[in-house]
């Protein structure tokens, strides 16, 4: 979810004794199907970006049930979850237009930015100490480095740093723990330290300038230069006749190499991480539930402002806990299985944070993400996003369809929302063609225009569009038809207007699978 959002929940629940006698009509295979009302989206209402009161602009709908196919496809078609509320930006006409974003996980290299925060978190586990730096009330990270937390969009003071929100069971459901680590003591921060200093020299004198025991610092060009003469030399006479220097291709670590490495064992912290699943509740979700609840409550307090009544239990559970999905499981799927999940980080046998994520068939769809404020110095938004990308790592090897990271919405027009394009190699969503298109080629286009159609190919159009309405799928008096027999049926004013809203929005295809709701 997006910070800031107003969510029209619907007035009419629909009950299970409702539902069921009409999928008995139609599932016939033991098939699972999706269930929605459709709301439109003429209304407008308050941003939690600009603060317009009338300028956010989209089209909802309340889902009963949904399956994981239909909400990735809906979702592939510029769609979100809050809750069990679904919906879609009008980007054409809102004020602070919000594209779908979407990291390729399997190609993602941590920048130096990433690399500071999984070294911070690596820091504080081996050594206890919380970064300093940061104001008693400054609770959010740097929106200006290469990568910003999930946090809040309330605005603050320059000289603070600032953040951004992301949007965001069965005892089957698996429990995962890691044992964090401390980072490799490096070299050259052991020359910066004085104790490391060999006691055959003494460290020299603060601003005396450089050390002159130590050998003259050389740039990487020179060096690259010299290797490349070193070659040139070996191949014209067969062995090198100079000795080569150190070489500088080292390389990188991977994610999982800076995520998984080993604690000491004389470590100050412990960190592990669960995944529980939230919907259908399992066993380990129902027990950490009021723990869990009590670090939203916290975090909407200390974050958002909220008085301590606004995020009760009922809140809670309606807006990150409920979900529409329903469990599946898939012989070539994830062996946790695919719907909703908490994934809990507990540090010392306590909850500080959790992310809010959906396990899809071709991807990890990150929800929300909540944490404790006494630990805000540590960049959980972006530390828990850099283990959500190393998680959909590991599930592709499992699922090999299962390989990009759903950050939510990326925001140009607002610069503390523009970190999520940070996370690369990364993909927008076009409005028009529902084709996904390098953030590169994007934001060049949004410089210069809040909305634009990413796809530059003019005869490019939506391969899934509405192409017969009356092939959209109803669920009227507990009986499923097609929305030619249900007009046919229906007396009184058509509804033929509103129908072919929604189906245009989600498409030919969903509209002939998920059943629309017609009292």
């Amino acid at each position: 979810m997006e910070c800031g959002r107003s969510f029209r929940w619907s007035p009419f629940d629909l009950s299970k004794s409702a539902v069921c006698p009409a999928l008995m009509v139609k599932m016939a295979g033991d098939s699972s199907y999706t269930i929605v009302e459709y709301f439109g989206g003429d209304d407008g209402y308050r941003c939690g970006y600009c603060k317009n009161d009338k300028g956010n602009f989209s089209h909802g709908m309340w889902s009963h049930t949904m399956t994981v196919q239909d909400y990735q496809d809906l979702i592939d078609r510029g769609w979100r979850r809050s809750g069990k509320y679904v919906y879609k930006p009008t980007l054409k006409k809102t004020c602070c237009p919000q594209y779908a974003i979407r990291c390729h996980a399997l190609k993602f290299q941590p920048s130096k930015s990433h690399k500071k925060v999984l070294k911070k978190m690596n820091k504080f586990l081996s050594k206890g100490e919380l970064p300093e730096g940061q104001e008693p009330g400054d609770l959010m990270d740097s929106a200006c480095e290469d990568a910003g937390p999930r946090g809040s969009t309330k605005a603050c003071p320059s000289e603070l740093k600032c953040a951004a929100v992301t949007d965001v069971g069965q005892d089957k459901a698996q429990s995962l723990s890691v044992a964090e680590v401390s980072p490799p003591t490096s070299p050259l921060a052991c020359q910066k330290d004085p104790a490391c200093v060999p006691s055959d020299r003494k460290a020299p004198k603060a601003g005396s300038g450089a050390d002159p025991s130590q050998p003259p610092c050389r740039k990487a060009k020179d060096l690259r230069k010299e290797r490349r003469l070193q070659k040139e030399q070996t191949r014209q006479h067969g062995v090198s006749l100079t000795k080569p220097a150190p070489s500088l291709a080292i390389q990188p670590k991977s994610l999982e190499d800076l995520v998984s490495e080993l604690l000491p064992d004389d470590a100050t912290h412990r960190l592990e991480v669960r995944l529980v699943r939230s919907s259908p509740p399992s066993t380990q979700f129902k027990a950490s539930f009021s723990a869990s609840y009590q670090v939203y409550k916290r975090y909407q307090m200390a974050i958002h402002k909220d008085p301590p009544d606004k995020p009760s239990e009922s809140q809670f559970q309606r807006f990150l806990c409920d979900s529409p999905l329903e469990a599946e499981f898939s012989p070539d799927g994830p062996e946790v299985g695919y719907g909703s999940f908490h994934q809990q980080y507990w540090l010392d046998g306590k909850i500080v944070a959790v992310g809010v994520i959906d396990i899809l068939p071709t991807c990890v769809s990150s929800v929300y993400l909540y944490y404790h404020p006494d630990f805000a110095a540590l960049s959980l938004g972006s530390y828990s996003a850099l283990r959500e990308i190393a998680f959909t790592r590991q599930l592709q090897k499992q699922s090999p369809k299962l390989s990009f990271y759903y950050l939510g919405f990326y925001i140009h027009s607002c610069p503390k929302m523009r970190y999520k394009g940070q996370y690369r190699p990364s993909d927008l969503l076009c409005p028009e063609t529902y084709a996904w298109v390098p953030i590169e080629r994007c934001t060049a286009l949004l410089d210069d225009s809040r909305y634009a159609r990413f796809n530059q190919d003019p005869d490019a159009g939506d391969s899934r569009a509405l192409k017969d309405v009356g092939r959209a799928l109803v669920l009227h008096r507990r009986a499923v038809m097609p929305y030619v027999t249900y007009s046919r049926k229906r007396k009184g004013a058509s509804d033929e207007r509103e129908v072919q809203q929604y189906a245009s929005l989600v498409g030919q295809q969903c509209a002939e699978r998920i059943l629309l709701y017609r009292s």
